[in-house]
């Protein structure tokens, strides 16, 4: 499967203190931060990495689910090296833009406008602002414990702890940098997930004061369970009834289906913000939606709204990228991916009852997550993990790595174009073996 060779991490070892010296933790992204040192990588190819040290691993992490063909694709290695030839960036605008922009849109019906910015965070953050510029009005509400990246208002509650997180009826709104402003606080309303009845009961305390809830439909830091029809169904009645728009974060769930997560509700938001997959690799975000709505952002309008621009908004080299590896991801890959994760699902499930270790899966089509507990948990405060359980995911994925896995973050597995068959039943036995090994 890998080259498992055992080796003394010498060159990782010395870019690592190099590292410590110029970079905070000496990483950049804390997420990359492993113990004794992190993974350097010096190249990949397809769904293999080798790191500097020579070792060769499987990839299920794909640089946090951001790669949907895996590494180095030649027809997206090919667009873009015919486009850095012609220049990386311009203060002035491209036909690949456009093109992409089309292609996007035509994907999903909701999709009637779009604007691109360069990470899942400022999607959110576009959302949000434009949100608030159509309603005006300053409240959005959020999920207990979703992630939708770093903006103050979009981050609020999603590594709230038992300690502080409040009732299940009224969550309090908890920070995660310390120096949130308190105001920043008070304009963010928290909801449980999959809990309807208390959801809109928080939510018609703040009736009119709401721009718009926030909604990922399968939030990894909650548990990457798929949220219950009835909860979305709920949301969106509710939004549409007290004037407030629907947001989507589809920055992770979008290569779920061609259309996104959404198309499985059936339940079209106001506004959806895209990521990871769209940028082929590169840095990319986009947020997608009604014209009306994304007309606050139009400056050929008398009153611009929501004025917004951004540096390396739409750079040709991501948009030549994002439409290569759209392009690829059509009807037939996503459904020969998502197979390929009920593959593994069912395997690694197989595994877990023949070795007695306490887990269980969560997640949708090619991407999941392995839970150190008896039963799939339905929202945040379920998934939360104790000391014990805690322990439990870091002996796993730390097993898996030993093996030459590597899966990211709480034992989270996305798959990519690359894998087949091989490789899914690699990833199964390479979890069997990790349960044998870490049964307490």
């Amino acid at each position: 499967m890998t080259n498992r060779r055992r080796h003394n991490g010498s060159r990782s070892q010395a870019l690592y203190e190099r590292a410590l010296k110029v970079l905070p933790g000496g990483v950049s992204r804390n997420t990359v931060l492993r113990r004794p040192r992190p993974q350097y990588i010096d190249f990949a190819a397809g769904c293999r990495t080798t790191d500097v040290d020579g070792v060769v691993r499987l990839d299920f992490a794909n640089n946090m689910a951001s790669l949907i063909h895996g590494h180095a694709h030649p027809a997206v290695v090919a667009a873009v090296a015919e486009q850095l030839a012609k220049g990386t960036a311009y203060a002035a605008a491209t036909e690949i833009e456009v093109r992409y922009a089309e292609a996007l849109c035509a994907r999903n019906p909701g999709f009637e406008k779009l604007r691109f910015v360069n990470s899942g965070t400022e999607a959110v953050m576009c959302a949000l602002k434009a949100a608030r510029a159509f309603t005006g009005r300053p409240k959005i509400a959020k999920v207990e414990g979703a992630y939708h990246g770093q903006y103050d208002y979009a981050e609020v509650s999603e590594s709230a702890t038992p300690e502080r997180w409040g009732s299940a009826d009224r969550p309090t709104s908890v920070p995660v940098a310390k120096g949130t402003p308190p105001a920043a606080l008070a304009d963010v309303v928290v909801i449980p997930f999959n809990d309807t009845e208390r959801a809109l009961a928080i939510l018609d305390d703040h009736g009119r004061d709401l721009a718009c809830v926030l909604l990922d439909l399968m939030p990894h830091r909650v548990g990457l369970m798929p949220a219950e029809g009835a909860f979305v169904e709920a949301l969106r009645a509710w939004t549409e009834a007290n004037g407030a728009l629907l947001v989507f974060d589809e920055v992770i769930t979008f290569r779920a289906e061609v259309a996104g997560l959404q198309s499985h509700y059936d339940i079209a938001p106001d506004l959806t913000a895209l990521g990871k997959i769209i940028g082929g690799g590169f840095p990319v975000g986009a947020v997608a939606g009604r014209a009306d709505v994304m007309e606050v952002m139009n400056p050929l309008a008398d009153k611009v709204l929501f004025p917004h621009s951004g540096t390396f908004s739409a750079n040709p080299v991501t948009m030549t990228a994002g439409l290569a590896t759209m392009s690829l991801y059509d009807e037939a890959a996503v459904a020969r991916l998502n197979e390929l994760g009920r593959r593994a699902v069912a395997g690694i499930e197989t595994a877990i009852q023949a070795t007695g270790v306490t887990a269980c899966t969560t997640g949708y089509g090619s991407i999941f997550r392995v839970h150190p507990k008896r039963t799939p948990p339905r929202n945040y405060r379920e998934t939360y993990a104790n000391p014990a359980e805690e322990a439990a995911r870091k002996r796993l994925v730390d097993a898996l790595y030993m093996q030459g896995v590597v899966v990211f973050g709480p034992c989270t597995v996305t798959l990519s174009t690359p894998m087949g068959e091989a490789e899914v039943d690699a990833l199964i036995d390479a979890f069997e073996t990790a349960f044998w090994g870490t049964r307490r």
